[in-house]
């Protein structure tokens, strides 16, 4: 297994990390997340077929790009992922 880890802005709560889970490890090679929202870090375990690219493109396409890289529309997209991620977690 391999560990990819990317630090992130605009990772607020628990909502956010479940959208984030969600939609990363759907991934083709993915075998585990974890979202570490005080560190604002995303771990990501896979069999060595995840393309780094791919995932950093997913989260800043969510709203959660990769640190100092993002702007106003990911801070907005990453409010709707949040709430999406919450309404998701409670289900």
């Amino acid at each position: 297994m391999r560990t990819e880890a990317v630090h992130v802005d605009n990772l607020k709560c628990g909502g956010c990390a479940n959208t984030i889970r969600r939609n990363v490890l759907a991934l083709h090679g993915v075998t585990d997340v974890v979202v570490d929202a005080e560190s604002d870090t995303v771990q990501v375990q896979h069999d060595g077929a995840l393309d780094a690219t791919e995932l950093r493109a997913v989260l800043h396409r969510l709203g959660y790009p990769e640190a100092g890289t993002g702007g106003t529309l990911e801070k907005m997209k990453s409010f709707v992922s949040c709430a999406v991620g919450r309404v998701k977690g409670a289900e």
